[in-house]
């Protein structure tokens, strides 16, 4: 029954988040704050990591398709369509799920231990709708960005480890990136996206504001959240591959 309590006291959380701000200029200041955070802030793992999966798509590709009856240029489909569809939504939204998500339960827990929320709520501020949707909000914003840059630079980073090795020259991968190309693909991997960065952020959220305890219940939280986070990211994605292709 554990479950059904928590799912009730989390829509409870997304019905409390959608009233009338009270102060417009606060609200957008901290939703400007929390796209910084969450953007630009993960920028980087996102790079690192988009660009060393697009390198080692290729070299793996390349490995397994040894025949010369098939055209090395489908190596570069493959590795398009594999960081599209799965690699750059699915990987860069669960590694997202460790930083985003540990950073907003452990900030929520820290404010609900030390009785900030409740200092909060006493001057007669909603603070679901100040400290939660603007979080929300920023990962729909930011995280679809961030996975526009995954497909990019892990394309990119197949596209130069096939040079450097001489595995695919780039003219070969690029003729294969063009052939074949479904345009729907960018737009299934984009929804995924959307759907991802709301589990990334409310659920951690959820956790944050309900902690009851202290430091030790802060630290149980953020774990819970990240491993709620990422079985039902991988859940939606599958869901969502079966509904949508």
């Amino acid at each position: 029954m554990r479950i059904f309590t928590s799912l009730g006291e989390f829509l409870l959380m997304i019905k409390g988040m959608f009233t009338k701000p009270e102060h417009w200029r606060m609200y957008w200041k901290e939703l400007m704050h929390q796209c910084v955070e969450l953007g630009i802030g993960s920028l980087g793992i996102v790079s690192i990591i988009s660009v060393f999966i697009g390198a080692v798509s290729t070299l793996q590709t390349a490995y397994q398709f040894v025949s010369p009856i098939i055209p090395r240029s489908v190596i570069a489909q493959i590795v398009r369509d594999s960081v599209i569809l799965e690699f750059a939504p699915t990987i860069t939204c669960i590694v997202l799920a460790g930083v985003v998500g540990s950073k907003i339960s452990s900030e929520l827990g820290n404010m609900r231990v030390s009785e900030q929320i409740d200092a909060l709520e006493i001057m007669g501020i909603n603070t679901k709708a100040y400290l939660i949707l603007p979080k929300i909000l920023a990962a729909l914003i930011t995280i679809p960005l961030l996975v526009i840059i995954a497909m990019t630079l892990g394309i990119w980073g197949g596209r130069m480890i096939g040079d450097i090795t001489g595995i695919l020259p780039h003219e070969i991968y690029d003729r294969g990136l063009l052939d074949s190309f479904v345009p729907y693909n960018v737009t299934f991997a984009l929804t995924k996206a959307y759907t991802f960065a709301f589990i990334i952020t409310a659920i951690p959220a959820y956790y944050g504001y309900n902690v009851r305890g202290g430091a030790l219940e802060i630290g149980r939280a953020s774990t819970t959240a990240v491993v709620t986070s990422c079985i039902m990211i991988l859940l939606a994605d599958y869901l969502l591959a079966a509904i949508l292709l």
